[in-house]
């Protein structure tokens, strides 16, 4: 008899709970590739804490850190697959299916951060998110990296002739590839997690990342020179598998959303205030910081102009105008 009561009482709560809209909490994983400390790392933690708020405890997202869930790559085919349900970093690997994610590797776009920031908010980065949602991927925040800049054991590099027969680890893009031999570097792609290695045994001369990138990965170790190109700036992208996208409620998908955006503008503040205090640190351990000189970077831009040429109408000319015409626009409104 007792035992039909508690049935009955639980059947009614439960009854109640879904009468009132309430629902079960959701667990998620986050993937990336960063290190806990670094910005993107607690930014992330952040984004989870957010989003548990914002969703009223339904969405419990934990975060994993350093590669732990594998590269971009195979997070990107979890995350298409529904296996894996959030990633944040670059998304180089889907560059195949959606063209326009090269925009991001033409060298010498922008002038600084903001002009960067502003395209990450812009038409274009939307356009870009947009296009993602048939491979599976839906687009919830832009944030940053960084500025790249190159690092090396050989020399200084001052003027544009002193790249010439630097082996560079690069990214393995095809404009990241044509960029460093139109400067008569030999480019090397190469795995991130392999680069330390590399560099150490000497396989390499140098390699380009942003400053951040080059602390957290301590390459300073093996590294006697960085110099100030700031020749390509680095998105990151806070994504989410559409599989997992599309099971949620309207007011989930809300709360996520708040909570992505927020954190995006978190770790561009990280990024921002960690740039300033990396070069810092880079002398502290003995590094040669230097920038180069105005007309010097005038000739390395000109060396490298026909790579812009050549890609353009393969990310596609309309785009790749409209892409410019952003950042015109943020450069006028200084």
């Amino acid at each position: 008899m007792k035992k039909g009561i508690f049935r009955r009482l639980v059947l009614v709560h439960v009854l109640a709970l879904l009468a009132s809209g309430a629902s079960a909490e959701i667990s998620a994983r986050l993937g990336h590739f960063m290190p806990e400390d670094y910005a993107q790392g607690v930014a992330m933690n952040r984004f989870a804490e957010l989003a548990q708020k914002y969703t009223n405890n339904n969405i419990n997202i934990k975060v994993y850190h350093s590669g732990t869930l594998g590269s971009d790559d195979k997070m990107l085919q979890a995350l298409q697959a529904g296996t894996l349900e959030f990633y944040i970093g670059v998304l180089t690997p889907l560059s195949s299916r959606v063209k326009e994610i090269q925009i991001w590797d033409l060298p010498f776009m922008f002038a600084d951060t903001r002009e960067a920031y502003a395209l990450l908010d812009g038409p274009s980065s939307k356009k870009i998110f947009e296009k993602l949602e048939p491979a599976g991927v839906v687009g919830l925040a832009w944030t940053g990296l960084g500025f790249r800049n190159l690092s090396n054991s050989k020399r200084p590099v001052v003027k544009a002739s002193d790249i010439d027969g630097l082996k560079v680890r690069v990214m393995g893009t095809p404009v990241a590839l044509e960029t460093w031999k139109s400067l008569g570097a030999n480019p090397t792609p190469m795995a991130i997690s392999e680069v330390f290695t590399a560099l150490e045994i000497k396989a390499i001369d140098g390699q380009e990342n942003p400053l951040q990138n080059i602390y957290s990965n301590k390459f300073y170790e093996v590294q006697k020179y960085i110099s100030l190109t700031n020749h390509v700036y680095t998105p990151s992208a806070l994504v989410v598998s559409k599989k997992f996208w599309d099971k949620l409620s309207d007011a989930d998908r809300a709360g996520v959303a708040k909570a992505a955006a927020e954190a995006g503008v978190y770790q561009r503040e990280l990024l921002d205030k960690g740039e300033k205090e990396a070069i810092g640190k880079f002398e502290a351990a003995g590094v040669q910081v230097n920038s180069i000189p105005a007309d010097e970077l005038a000739r390395i831009q000109e060396k490298v102009r026909p790579v812009i040429t050549k890609f353009a109408p393969q990310i596609g000319e309309d785009f790749v105008r409209g892409f410019y015409a952003e950042i015109d626009k943020a450069r006028a409104a200084r």
